[in-house]
């Protein structure tokens, strides 16, 4: 595992991480290095207090936009729901919303102050952006951010919901809004079972990276 210089953005190649998809430490959560890093394959994943961890997981968990999976019964309750659907209307509340959500096995949230301090910034700068499920009474109850990490790959960071089904809409419409914007591919960077049941799946690293270059 290779240990970061804070004052050069450079990376070791993704082929050097471990078996976990373990690539390196430290450095910081700047806007700059960031971008360097989504736009090689590499992102932030690590608890509050500890040292900044990068990873590059093989294989690594996609959804080609067009193999989006809806259910019957999911055609059903998009049809007969009321909920409301935007983009960027509250990035700020779906990211804190997406750090409070408990989620199983996990002692607490890598969505800590500093990352979500360092995603703002990106959604800031229009290299993130927001989707927001709002319930009839105008409340937020499920969504998802979203890093643009290459000109046609967008990279899934997470996702909420405080009502049933509210995600999975958030994340039918980001797939939906991908194909209207020829988007090749969404990365969802680690298997879930989840995800696998919305239509990604796990591709080699290698086949990955290609969509970055492109």
């Amino acid at each position: 595992m290779f240990q970061l210089n804070q004052n050069s953005f450079v990376f070791p190649p993704v082929t050097l991480a471990n078996s976990s998809g373990l690539l390196a430490y430290g450095g910081d959560l700047s806007v700059e290095r960031l971008l360097v890093a989504y736009r090689n394959g590499i992102f932030p994943w690590y608890e509050k207090n500890e040292e900044i961890l990068w990873w590059a997981p093989n294989p690594r968990m996609v959804l080609f936009p067009d193999e989006i999976k809806i259910s019957k019964s999911m055609r059903a309750f998009r049809r007969k729901s009321n909920y409301k659907i935007t983009q960027n209307q509250n990035f700020e509340a779906v990211i804190k919303s997406c750090a409070q959500v408990h989620r199983g096995g996990q002692k607490g949230t890598w969505l800590h102050d500093e990352m979500i301090e360092a995603y703002i910034k990106l959604y800031k700068m229009g290299k993130a952006f927001s989707i927001e499920v709002w319930n009839d009474k105008d409340e937020l109850v499920g969504g998802l951010y979203v890093v643009i990490s290459a000109k046609r790959v967008w990279t899934g960071e997470s996702m909420f919901h405080l009502e049933p089904n509210t995600s999975k809409l958030a994340f039918i419409h980001l797939a939906e809004t991908a194909q209207e914007k020829d988007v090749s591919i969404i990365d969802c960077q680690l298997y879930t079972d989840h995800l696998a049941s919305l239509g990604a799946r796990e591709i080699p690293r290698d086949e990955f990276m290609l969509y970055l270059t492109d």
